[in-house]
C-alpha cells in the first residue's frame, strides 16, 4: 500500500521540520484573541491609566491625602486596596521600566500571601518584563478591589478607575501567556508550565466568580462584570488560528509531476502527522488534563483538512483530484495518520471521523469508477489498434523462447491490473467493485479482438508473417487464461464470456493453420472408397507422411496449443476416417469378409492413434472411436450387435441411427428386420448425457 511519505516524492517547498509546531516571529499580542475577549472596553485601558500623568507637587499632595486617610481609619482592607493604585510613583512623566538590578516584585514580584500587594507600577513592570509570578498578586488584587466594592468604602468613580488598571494589567497577562501558548514548542519547559499554570487558575477563578455571582442578587455589584475571561477558550482559539498558519503554506504547485492538489495534500497531511507526533511527544507531558491538548490539536487539524476537503469537493473535479481526494479520505488519512504508530492509541478515543461525509464518499467512489472504467476502455482499443496496425504492416512477430510472441495480451493485463491497483490503493473493497466492472471491460475488449482477428485472417492471407502472426495471437490466449485465473483469483473455468472469445480466436487460427493440411488430405482419404479398401494401410502410411510432414510448422506455438492443433488433426484423421466407411459404397455379404475389413479398420486405428499420441495428442476419448466401429462390423450375432452399439452411443452420446445405418449397410448378410432391430437400441434411454466433444455431429450421413 501506497504510504503518505512516498506517495508524492519529493515534497517541493519549505516542509516543516519534523516534531515541530514552531512559527518564527511570536507576536507580543493576539488581536483576534482580544477582540474574543467581552471586556474589550475594560482591555483596552491606555499606559496613561497604568501611570496617570502627575502634576507639579502632586506626590505631596497624595501623601497627605494617605495620612489624612489614615486619620480617618477606614477599613483595614479598603485602605490597603486604595494605596496600591496610588503608591509608588515616581516624579517622572513616565514610568520606568525597572533594571535587572531593581528588585523585581521579590521573591514572587515582591508579594507573600501575608504581605502587602505590589503596586500597580510594580506589577506592570513585571509584566512587560514577562514574569508571569506576577499573575498571582494581581488575582489577589482584583479580588481586594471585588472586597472594596462589596464594602461600599469607595466612590463610584474611584472603583472604575481602579477596576480599568486591573484590566490593563489582565490584558498584559493575556498577552503573555497566551503568547507563549500559541507557541508552546518554543517556550522553556518552566514558562511553559508558569503560562499553564495562570490559565488553569483563571478557570477556576471563572468558576469561583460563577458560583460567587449566583449566590449575589443581581446589580448589587458596582464593578463591571469581568468573569469568566476564558483564557481556556481563547488557547483553543488560538491553536486553531496556528492551524490555519501551518496548515495554509502551500508548496509551489506542479513540482516534480504533482499538480497544486497534490501538493497541498501532501503538505497537509505531512504537518498535521508530524505536528501532532510533536504534541504527543513533546506537550502532552507538560499539559494539565483539562486542557486535553492532543484531543485540541487533533480536532483543529481535522477541521481544516475537513473543510479543505469538503471546498473542494464541491467543484467538477479531474479524474486524478477525484483520486487524490478518494485516496487521502479512505486510505492515507486513517491508515497514515489516523492510526500511524505514534499516534493511534493516543487519538483512539477522539474519534476524529471522516474527512467527508459517506454519501459523498459514495458520489466520489461511483465517478472514479466510472472514469476508470472508461480509461481502461480506451487504453485496451489504443492497444489493440496499435497490434492491428503491426499485423497489416506485416511486422513480423517477436521470438521468444522459440515461441511466436505478443506484446499485446501483456499491455492488456497490466492495464486491467493497474485499474484494479489503483481501486486497491484506495480501499479493498473498492477493489473488490472495479474487479467486476473492469472484467466486463475485458469481455468487451476480447470480443473486439476477436472480431479484429478474424478481419485479418480474412484479409492478410499474402502477407508473408501471416501464418506467424496467427501463431502469435494465439499464444496469447495463454496469457490471458492464466492472468484469469491466478492474478484476478477467476475460478479455474473462467465463465464463458470471457473464455468464448478467447476459444473462438483459437479455433478460428487453428482451422486457418491446418486449412492447407486438410485440402492436402482429401483426395487421400477419398481413395480409401475408390479401391474399396482394397489397399488401406498403404493409404493410411500416405495420410500419415503427409501429416508429418507439416508438424515442423507448428513449432513455435506453446506447448499445450501445439497438443490442442494435434488434437484437432486427431479428431479430423478420425473423422475423415468414419465419414469414408459411412459412403454406402461397400457392401460386403460374407462374414469373411468383414472380418477382414475389420482387421484393416483395427490396424488403421492403431496406426493413427500412435502417431498423434506420439505427437502430443491428448485425445484419448478417440482411442475407441474406429476399433468399436471394427467390433461392430466383426460381429455376426445381432444381440451382440446391439450390446456393442449400446456401449459404443455411451461413449459417443452424438452417434445417431443415420450414423449407424451407415455402418450398418457394409453388413450385406444382415436382413431389414435385423438392422430395424439393431437401430430400435438407440431409442432406449441409457441416461446418455450430452457430448462433451464432438465426432458424429461433424459427420454429415445425409
Amino acid at each position: 500500500m501506497l504510504k503518505v511519505t512516498t506517495f508524492f516524492q519529493g515534497l517541493p517547498g519549505q516542509r516543516p521540520v519534523p516534531g515541530s509546531l514552531d512559527l518564527p516571529g511570536s507576536p507580543q499580542k493576539l488581536p483576534s484573541m482580544a477582540e474574543a475577549d467581552s471586556e474589550a472596553s475594560m482591555s483596552e485601558a491606555s499606559s496613561e491609566d497604568l501611570v496617570p500623568p502627575l502634576e507639579a507637587g502632586g506626590a505631596p499632595h497624595r501623601d497627605e491625602q494617605e495620612a489624612s486617610k489614615r486619620k480617618e481609619k477606614k477599613p483595614r482592607g479598603l485602605a490597603n486596596m486604595l494605596s496600591v493604585f496610588t503608591k509608588g510613583k515616581k516624579k517622572t512623566t513616565k514610568a520606568q521600566t525597572p533594571s535587572p538590578a531593581e528588585p523585581e516584585c521579590g521573591p514572587e514580584c515582591g508579594w507573600a500571601p501575608d504581605g502587602p500587594l505590589p503596586t500597580v507600577e510594580e506589577l506592570k513592570a513585571a509584566l512587560e518584563r514577562g514574569r508571569l509570578e506576577a499573575a498571582r498578586p494581581l488575582l489577589a488584587l482584583e479580588r481586594e478591589l471585588q472586597a472594596t466594592a462589596a464594602a461600599g468604602g469607595a466612590s463610584q468613580a474611584e472603583l472604575v478607575r481602579s477596576q480599568s488598571k486591573v484590566e490593563a494589567l489582565y490584558v498584559l497577562l493575556r498577552g503573555q501567556v497566551l503568547g507563549v501558548l500559541r507557541w508552546p514548542l518554543e517556550a522553556a519547559p518552566e514558562r511553559l508550565r508558569q503560562a499553564l499554570a495562570v490559565v488553569a487558575e483563571q478557570e477556576r477563578e471563572d468558576r469561583r466568580a460563577a458560583e460567587a455571582a449566583e449566590a449575589e442578587a443581581e446589580g448589587t455589584s458596582a464593578l463591571a462584570a469581568t468573569r469568566p475571561r476564558r483564557w481556556l477558550q481563547l488557547w483553543r482559539c488560538g491553536v486553531a488560528e496556528v492551524v490555519q498558519e501551518r496548515m495554509g503554506r502551500r508548496p509551489a504547485a506542479g513540482t516534480e509531476g504533482r499538480s497544486e492538489a497534490e501538493s497541498a495534500f501532501l503538505h497537509m497531511g505531512l504537518t498535521m502527522k508530524e505536528d501532532l507526533e510533536a504534541v504527543v511527544e513533546r506537550l502532552k507531558p507538560l499539559f494539565p488534563a483539562e486542557f486535553d491538548v492532543v484531543a485540541t490539536y487533533a480536532e483543529r487539524y481535522h477541521e481544516h483538512f475537513a473543510a479543505h476537503l469538503a471546498t473542494m469537493a464541491q467543484f467538477e473535479l479531474c479524474e486524478r483530484d477525484t483520486y487524490m481526494l478518494l485516496v487521502w479520505v479512505q486510505n492515507f488519512y486513517p491508515n497514515d495518520i489516523i492510526n500511524s504508530p505514534k499516534l493511534a492509541q493516543e487519538l483512539q478515543s477522539v474519534r476524529l471521523g471522516s474527512l467527508l461525509p459517506p454519501k459523498q464518499i459514495q458520489l466520489l467512489e461511483a465517478t472514479f469508477l466510472s472514469n476508470e472504467a472508461a480509461n481502461v476502455k480506451e487504453l485496451m482499443a489504443r492497444a489493440l489498434e496499435l497490434e492491428s496496425q503491426r499485423w497489416a504492416k506485416d511486422v513480423a512477430p517477436q521470438r521468444l523462447d522459440g515461441h511466436c510472441h505478443s506484446e499485446l495480451a501483456i499491455d492488456i493485463i497490466q492495464i486491467i491490473s493497474q485499474g484494479q491497483a489503483k481501486a486497491e490503493s484506495i480501499t479493498p473493497d473498492l477493489g473488490m467493485q472495479i474487479k467486476q466492472v473492469l472484467l466486463v471491460e475485458l469481455a468487451a475488449f476480447l470480443r473486439s479482438y476477436q472480431r479484429t482477428f478474424d478481419e485479418f485472417l480474412e484479409r492478410s492471407k499474402q502477407l508473408r508473417n501471416y501464418r506467424a502472426n496467427i501463431i502469435a495471437n494465439v499464444n496469447n490466449c495463454l496469457s490471458f487464461r492464466t492472468s484469469m485465473e491466478q492474478k484476478w483469483q477467476i475460478p479455474q473455468e473462467p465463465p464463458s464470456h470471457l473464455l468464448g472469445p478467447l476459444n473462438e480466436l483459437k479455433s478460428h487460427g487453428f482451422d486457418t493453420l491446418l486449412q492447407n493440411l486438410f485440402v492436402e488430405l482429401k483426395p487421400l482419404f477419398k481413395r480409401f472408397t475408390q479401391t474399396r479398401w482394397a489397399a488401406p494401410e498403404e493409404t493410411l502410411e500416405e495420410i500419415i507422411a503427409a501429416v508429418g510432414g507439416r508438424l515442423p510448422e507448428f513449432l513455435e506455438l506453446q506447448d499445450c496449443f501445439r497438443e490442442e492443433l494435434m488434437e484437432v488433426v486427431h479428431l479430423h484423421l478420425v473423422k475423415e476416417y468414419i465419414i469414408r466407411l459411412s459412403k454406402r459404397r461397400l457392401v460386403l455379404k460374407t462374414a469373411e469378409q468383414q472380418q477382414q475389413l475389420a482387421r484393416h479398420i483395427r490396424a488403421n486405428a492403431d496406426v493413427i492413434q500412435h502417431f498423434c499420441t506420439q505427437n502430443g495428442s491428448p485425445a484419448t476419448w478417440l482411442h475407441s472411436a474406429l476399433p468399436t466401429l471394427a467390433e461392430i462390423i466383426r460381429l455376426q450375432d445381432p444381440s451382440a450387435i446391439k450390446i456393442e452399439v449400446a456401449t459404443y452411443a455411451t461413449s459417443y452420446p452424438d452417434f445417431s441411427k443415420g450414423h449407424l445405418s451407415a455402418i450398418l449397410a457394409i453388413k450385406g448378410n444382415l436382413s431389414s428386420s435385423e438392422v430395424r432391430s439393431i437401430r430400435s437400441i438407440l431409442d432406449v434411454n441409457m441416461g446418455v448425457r450430452e457430448p462433451s466433444r464432438s465426432l458424429y455431429s461433424l459427420i454429415n450421413v445425409g
